[in-house]
C-alpha cells in the first residue's frame, strides 16, 4: 500500500475542497495517484448528486458581476439545500468565482459547459455536491448588455443588474440605485406600456373580485370598506376614461357647492388621486412607474430624469427560492 503524506492530502483537499479524511481515503484507493484520486472523488460526487437529484436547492447565494467597461452584467444563483451551507464562506466564494466566469457567457448552457479549473462548471457542481453532501446547482442565470450596466446584491439573497442608454455623469450612482429598486420592489417589466392587454384585463377582474370579497368580510365586521378600483393600469386610462373622470370630479365639486372659480386648484389633486387609485398594477410591477424607494414623492421615471438625457434599457433580477 502506497504511503500517503499529509502534503499529498493537503494538495488534494485544496484542489477539490473535499474533507481531509475523504481525500486520504481517495489517495489510498488510488494508491497515491493524484489524478485517479480526483476521479474517485468526482465519482463519489456523481453518486451523491444522483441520490439528491429530487431535493430542493432553495437556499444558496445570489451573486452579480459587471465587466470592466460596464457594458455587460450577469446575475446568478448558486443553490444548495440548507441556509447553513449557503452562509459558508467557501460556498459564498465559489458563487462569486462562478459569477466572475459567467460574465463571459450568454446563456446558462454555455456557462455550464465552460472550463473551471480543468473541468466544466457542471462537473464542478457535481464535485461539490459530493464534497458538501447537498444538491448544488445553478438555479438562475441572467445576462444583460447596455451602454452602461450597474449592479446591486442584497445580503447574498437577491441580485440585480440594470442597463442605461448612456454613460452620463454619476451613471454609477443611478444604476446602483435602480438595481437596488429592482432588488427591493421586484418589478417584472419596465413600463405599463409593456403589458399584454389580455393580462391586464384578467388581472383587473381578479383584483376587483378579491377586493369585493374582502369588503364582504369588512362589512360583516362593521369596518371601513376598501376602495374598489375601476382600473389597475395606466394602459387602461384612455383619453376618454380620463375625460369622464374629470367630468365626474367636476360634478362632485358642484354637488358639494364648491365655487367654480376654485375648481382649477382642486381638480389636479382629484385627478392625481384617481390615477393613483387606478394604477396599482403599474406601481407593483413596472419599474419606471413605481415610487422611488429613496424618495417616495417621485416615481422612478422622475428620478431617472434628474440625471439628464438617459433612459433605462432593461434589468434582470434573481433571488433564492
Amino acid at each position: 500500500m502506497a504511503k500517503i503524506t499529509a502534503a499529498e492530502v493537503g494538495k488534494l483537499r485544496k484542489a477539490t475542497g473535499a474533507g481531509m479524511m475523504d481525500c486520504k481515503k481517495a489517495l489510498v484507493e488510488a494508491e497515491g495517484d493524484f489524478d485517479k484520486a480526483i476521479e474517485i472523488l468526482r465519482k463519489k460526487g456523481q453518486k451523491v448528486a444522483a441520490k439528491r437529484a429530487d431535493r430542493e436547492s432553495s437556499e444558496g447565494v445570489a451573486a452579480a458581476k459587471v465587466n470592466a467597461d460596464n457594458t455587460a452584467g450577469v446575475v446568478i444563483v448558486l443553490g444548495c439545500e440548507t441556509d447553513f451551507v449557503g452562509k459558508n464562506e467557501s460556498f459564498v466564494a465559489l458563487a462569486k468565482d462562478f459569477a466572475d466566469l459567467a460574465i463571459n457567457y450568454n446563456s446558462k448552457e454555455e456557462f455550464l459547459a465552460a472550463d473551471f479549473g480543468g473541468i466544466t462548471v457542471a462537473e464542478k457542481l457535481t464535485e461539490q455536491t459530493g464534497v458538501i453532501g447537498e444538491k448544488i446547482d445553478i438555479n438562475a442565470f441572467e445576462k444583460l448588455e447596455a451602454p452602461y450596466v450597474g449592479s446591486y446584491v442584497h445580503i447574498n439573497k437577491i441580485a440585480a443588474v440594470v442597463g442605461l442608454s448612456a454613460k452620463v455623469d454619476n451613471a454609477e450612482e443611478l444604476a446602483k440605485d435602480l438595481a437596488m429598486q429592482v432588488a427591493s420592489m421586484g418589478a417584472t417589466t419596465l413600463s405599463y406600456k409593456d403589458f399584454d392587454p389580455a393580462f391586464v384585463a384578467s388581472e383587473t377582474e381578479a383584483r376587483i373580485a378579491a377586493i369585493e370579497k374582502d369588503n364582504e368580510e369588512l362589512a360583516r365586521l362593521g369596518k371601513p370598506l376598501k376602495n374598489v378600483p375601476q382600473y389597475i393600469s395606466m394602459s387602461q386610462l384612455t383619453d376618454e376614461v380620463l375625460a369622464k373622470a374629470e367630468e365626474d370630479a367636476k360634478a362632485q365639486l358642484a354637488a358639494e357647492g364648491k365655487p367654480e372659480k376654485i375648481w382649477d386648484r382642486i381638480l389636479p389633486g382629484k385627478m392625481e388621486r384617481f390615477i393613483s387609485d387606478n394604477t396599482t398594477l403599474d406601481k407593483e410591477q413596472c419599474l419606471l412607474d413605481q415610487d422611488f424607494i429613496k424618495d417616495e414623492k417621485k416615481t422612478v421615471a422622475a428620478y431617472v430624469k434628474t440625471f439628464g438625457d438617459v433612459e433605462v434599457t432593461g434589468f434582470k433580477r434573481v433571488s433564492l427560492g
